[in-house]
């Protein structure tokens, strides 16, 4: 069954520019990540605030994508532009309601 995952990142001021090209790039490989289906990205200038919105085909693929991130180090990576920890939600898919 297809799960839905948002994720959150808030980024502090000044590094803001450089944290979307950052983003732009690793889309790229979430993107090409076996199980995703899809991610759109929404920004909002007055938080600072990049929303991703991404389908899965199953939890555990995008548990899998999140082990590999973890293993590339990517968390480490964006410590220090970040203003508060990525929050991550996800939701089952319901085509019956």
């Amino acid at each position: 069954m297809s799960v839905m995952v948002t994720v959150s990142f808030q980024y502090k001021p000044e590094a803001v520019e450089a944290a979307l090209a950052g983003m732009k790039e690793a889309l790229v490989d979430t993107r090409a990540f076996a199980g995703c289906e899809s991610v759109k990205s929404y920004f909002n200038a007055e938080t600072n605030t990049l929303l991703l919105v991404e389908i899965w085909d199953k939890a555990e693929s995008q548990q899998a994508y999140l082990g590999w991130r973890a293993e590339t180090g990517m968390m480490e990576t964006i410590a220090d532009i970040i203003a508060a920890p990525p929050v991550f939600t996800t939701y089952d898919i319901r085509d019956d309601i």
